[in-house]
C-alpha cells in the first residue's frame, strides 16, 4: 500500500516589512541613546558606518536608475493616447500640489515663529560646502559631457541626458528599437538589484537612527523643537490633509485605499531619506492603484526628480522663515511669493537625493537671506529629512492617481483592491497593462 501524499506545510510566519521597519526604529533609537548615554564609542561607530553602507548602496544605483527610467518612460508615452495632455495634466497637478504645500509650510512658519526662542545666533552658523543659485540651476542644466553627470552623480543633467536620448528614440522610431530593448531590460536588472537593497531597509534603519541620536541626542533636537514639529506638522497636512481631500473630491476615490496601496513606499522614503531610491517601489504600488503601466512608468520617475512637497516646498518655506528670524531680517509679501516660486519652478534641483541644501540655498539666494543659515540646519537635517522625503514620495503617488482618474483611464477595481505589502512580492513579475486610451 501506498503511502498516502504528505499534506503541504503550512507557510511559515512572515515578519512584515512594515513590522521590521518599526522594529528597526525602536532599535536605533535604543542602540543611539546607548552610545550617546554610555559612550560607547566602538557602537556609535558601527551605526554610522552601518546607516552609511545601506545610503550608500542606495546611491550605488541611482544614476543608472534615473538615467535608464526616464529613458524608457518618455518612450512608453508612445503607447499612450493623448500623451502630451497627460504629461501636461501631470506637470500642472505637480504645480498644484506644490503651491498648497509652500502655502502650508508658510502659514505655520509665521504661527509659530520657529526661529525665536531657540539660544541660536547668526555666529552659530556656517557656509554650505554646496550652494545652488538660479544661475548653476540653469546653466547646470546641459552637462559638459556625457560622464561626469555620472561620476559625480549630478541628478538633474543625467535626467537631461535621458530627457534627449528618449526623444531621439521617438523620433527614430523602429530604428531605436533594439535599444529601447535593451534599456528596459538594464532598467528591469537595475530594479532587481535594488530590490535587494530595499530589503535591507530594516537594518539601514537601525543605523541611520541610532546614528542621529547618538550623534545630535535630544538635547540639539530640543533647540529645534519648534521646526521640527512644524515640519512634521505641515509634512503630516500634506500628506494625511492635502492628498485625501485631492483624492476624495476630485478623483472622487477613497484617501484610505490610497495609504494602504502605496504605504509600503512612504514607509521606505521614511527611512532611506531618497525619492530615487524609493522610485522603483513608488512605481510598483502606483501602477497597483490602477494606473497604467505607460503612464506610470512615466509620472513616477518624473516626479520622482521633480516632485518635492517636503523638500521643495515645506521645508524652504519654514526654513526661510526660521533663517530670517535668527538673522532678524524682516520678510514681505515680495519674500513670501519668491518662496513660492522658486518651490514650483526650482523643486528639480533637489533631484530626489538625501536632504535638501541645494534647494534651501537656492530659496535663501533668491531672497538675500545669509547662505550661513544653512549651517544652523545640517545637524538636524537628517530628522527632518525622513518626513520630508516621505511627504515627497506620497505626492509622487498621488498625482498620477489624480491624473488618471480625471482622464478615465484609473482602474478603479485595482484601485479598490490594492495590496499594502507590494515589497513582500517584489521579485512577482508585473503584469503588463494594455495601452489605455484616453478622452480627448
Amino acid at each position: 500500500m501506498s503511502a498516502s501524499p504528505q499534506a503541504p506545510a503550512k507557510a511559515s510566519f512572515r515578519f512584515p516589512f512594515w513590522a521590521q521597519i518599526v522594529a528597526g526604529l525602536v532599535l536605533g533609537v535604543l542602540f543611539g541613546w546607548i552610545a550617546r548615554s554610555q559612550d560607547v564609542s566602538w557602537l556609535g561607530t558601527t551605526l554610522e558606518q552601518v546607516g552609511d553602507i545601506f545610503v550608500q548602496l542606495l546611491k550605488l544605483a541611482v544614476a543608472p536608475l534615473v538615467f535608464f527610467a526616464i529613458l524608457v518612460s518618455i518612450t512608453n508615452l508612445r503607447k499612450v493616447n493623448n500623451a502630451a495632455r497627460l504629461a501636461s495634466r501631470t506637470l500642472l497637478w505637480f504645480m498644484i500640489t506644490s503651491l498648497i504645500a509652500v502655502g502650508i509650510g508658510l502659514a505655520i512658519g509665521l504661527l509659530t515663529n520657529p526661529g525665536s526662542g531657540t539660544g541660536l545666533t547668526p555666529q552659530d552658523g556656517k557656509l554650505p560646502k554646496r550652494t545652488g543659485s538660479w544661475i548653476d540651476f540653469l546653466t547646470g542644466i546641459v552637462p559638459t559631457d556625457i560622464i561626469t553627470p555620472f561620476t559625480e552623480l549630478n541628478v538633474l543633467q543625467i535626467v537631461f541626458l535621458a530627457a534627449v536620448a528618449g526623444i531621439a528614440a521617438l523620433q527614430l522610431g523602429s530604428k531605436a528599437q533594439p535599444v529601447l530593448d535593451l534599456a528596459e531590460s538594464v532598467l528591469e536588472l537595475l530594479q532587481k538589484a535594488l530590490w535587494w537593497v530595499i530589503r535591507l531597509a530594516p537594518i539601514g534603519t537601525i543605523g541611520l537612527i541610532g546614528t542621529a541620536i547618538a550623534t545630535y541626542g535630544w538635547d540639539l533636537i530640543g533647540k529645534y523643537a519648534t521646526f521640527t514639529a512644524d515640519v512634521y506638522i505641515g509634512s503630516a497636512l500634506v500628506m494625511f490633509g492635502v492628498y485625501p481631500l485631492l483624492l476624495a473630491t476630485v478623483a472622487k476615490v477613497n484617501p484610505i485605499q490610497f495609504f494602504k496601496g502605496a504605504w509600503p513606499a512612504i514607509q521606505l522614503a521614511f527611512v532611506s531619506r531618497s525619492s530615487v531610491g524609493t522610485m522603483p517601489v513608488t512605481q510598483k504600488v502606483t501602477e497597483r492603484l490602477g494606473v497604467p503601466k505607460e503612464y506610470a512608468s512615466f509620472a513616477v520617475p518624473f516626479g520622482a526628480t521633480t516632485k518635492m512637497d517636503g523638500c521643495a516646498a515645506i521645508y524652504p518655506a519654514l526654513a526661510a522663515i526660521f533663517i530670517a528670524q535668527i538673522f532678524d531680517v524682516q520678510l514681505g509679501i515680495k519674500e513670501y511669493l519668491l518662496i513660492a516660486f522658486v518651490s514650483v519652478v526650482g523643486s528639480a534641483a533637489t533631484a530626489g537625493l538625501t536632504g535638501a541644501t541645494v534647494m534651501l540655498t537656492l530659496t535663501l539666494s533668491t531672497l538675500g537671506l545669509p547662505l550661513e543659515g544653512v549651517g544652523l540646519l545640517m545637524a538636524i537635517d537628517p530628522i527632518l529629512d525622513m518626513m520630508r522625503t516621505a511627504t515627497n514620495v506620497a505626492g509622487q503617488a498621488v498625482v498620477p492617481v489624480i491624473v488618471a482618474a480625471r482622464e478615465g483611464i484609473l482602474d478603479k477595481e485595482a484601485y479598490a483592491t490594492a495590496s499594502a505589502s507590494p515589497l513582500e512580492e517584489a521579485a512577482a513579475p508585473a503584469v503588463k497593462a494594455e495601452p489605455v486610451p484616453v478622452p480627448a
